[in-house]
């Protein structure tokens, strides 16, 4: 059952994560916005996600991961519940920033309910298998919203809100054990964790990385849409393509993860990124861009999971405080990221080519920094 909880709550954290950039085109051409606009819409959810992230992790490790997959679910509910009905750019922005307050919390959560409850040798395998549902959410909301809702926002939010309140009754009688560092939560015993360097490494390897995919995320439908793509076929690149990439990639990874090293996983799969991301982003063919997305996907797969199952099993100590940090991080490459594209590409959307080499340009420094990690382990 808490692999059961765990695996609700990202699904439900993948189909928020792909709903920005499947939204993004009504939103734009309903409230006349720029891809600069597009940037800071992007920027509230990553500031909620950073903030909810680094402060969640004290509270997983004190109260229970109940606690905190609960409100960061209730937070998720609310903010797709009212985003229907907002009435303005900076109501979307605000409500946005609610949205990724809640999925901060509750990837943290889940990941932090993972860690504690499988061992050392299956950490990496749970943590691929659960964070598989990350990508079967993200290539439901684009599919969804492309095949089965012709494309209406406001249903595509009724139905997340549904599946989040079916999520939170799940999690609300699920037993989960007790918090980890009950009557032993020591503040003090903080500073060292989060000043060790390799935990800052991995770190900055997860801020690189989430720069990289939900750069994907929130763009590539909008890129493609500005090479000529129609807008149907380029959320169908999104899900068809990155979405059950990813979905595959962690399915494929978590059967060859025993034949090599977690880090060595990881530099090939920055390298794939590199090659991969660059790739996409020079033809405006649909089948071609379709097939050079979903082998970035592949590539990008086991990053997320893999760079937490390290984290988890170098950090046990107040794991959920080390796991919040190291995902705070990450959100902070969102937030660093999509301003940094859209003021790329400005006013004009045929930009979003140019900006969007900031991704391969990301994952050429993941290489180095997992290089360094390497040889830190060894």
């Amino acid at each position: 059952m808490l692999i059961f909880a765990a695996i609700l709550a990202i699904f439900i954290y993948g189909m928020t994560a792909a709903m920005l950039g499947t939204i993004l085109p009504d939103l734009s051409e309903r409230f006349h916005l720029t891809p600069s606009q597009n940037g800071k819409i992007a920027l509230a959810q990553a500031l909620g996600l950073t903030i909810a992230s680094v402060g969640v992790g004290p509270l997983l490790d004190s109260q229970g991961d109940k606690a905190g997959l609960l409100l960061g679910l209730i937070l998720v509910a609310v903010a797709v519940i009212l985003l229907p009905r907002a009435p303005s750019y900076a109501a979307i922005a605000i409500l946005l920033f609610v949205l990724g307050s809640g999925g901060g919390i509750v990837v943290t959560g889940a990941n932090a309910l993972v860690n504690g409850g499988v061992s050392d040798a299956h950490r990496a395998t749970a943590s691929l298998l659960v964070n598989l549902f990350f990508g079967l959410g993200g290539f439901a909301t684009p599919f969804i919203s492309a095949n089965l809702l012709k494309k209406d926002p406001r249903r595509l939010c009724y139905l997340i809100a549904a599946l989040t309140i079916v999520t939170i009754a799940v999690h609300a009688f699920t037993p989960m054990p007790a918090p980890a560092g009950a009557g032993g939560f020591v503040f003090a015993q903080v500073g060292p964790i989060l000043g060790n360097p390799l935990l800052l490494l991995l770190s900055f390897f997860l801020f690189l990385y989430v720069a990289c995919e939900v750069g994907v995320w929130n763009w590539l439908p909008r890129h493609l849409i500005a090479q000529g793509v129609p807008e149907s076929r380029a959320l169908n690149i999104l899900s068809f393509g990155f979405a059950l990439g990813l979905l595959f990639g962690r399915l494929g990874t978590s059967a060859i993860l025993g034949l090599f090293t977690p880090a060595h996983v990881l530099i090939a799969a920055a390298v794939a990124m590199a090659v991969t991301t660059f790739l996409m982003l020079q033809t405006s063919k649909p089948t071609l861009a379709w097939v050079l997305v979903f082998i970035a996907g592949l590539s990008m797969a086991p990053v997320f999971p893999i760079t937490l199952a390290i984290t988890g099993t170098l950090f046990k100590q107040l794991a959920g405080t080390a796991l919040g940090f190291v995902i705070t991080c990450g959100w902070a490459g969102l937030a660093v990221s999509s301003p940094i594209i859209g003021a790329l590409a400005g006013s004009d959307p045929k930009r979003l080519r140019k900006a969007l080499l900031f991704i391969p340009a990301s994952s050429v420094v993941m290489i180095a920094v997992m290089l360094a990690i390497a040889s830190s382990l060894h």
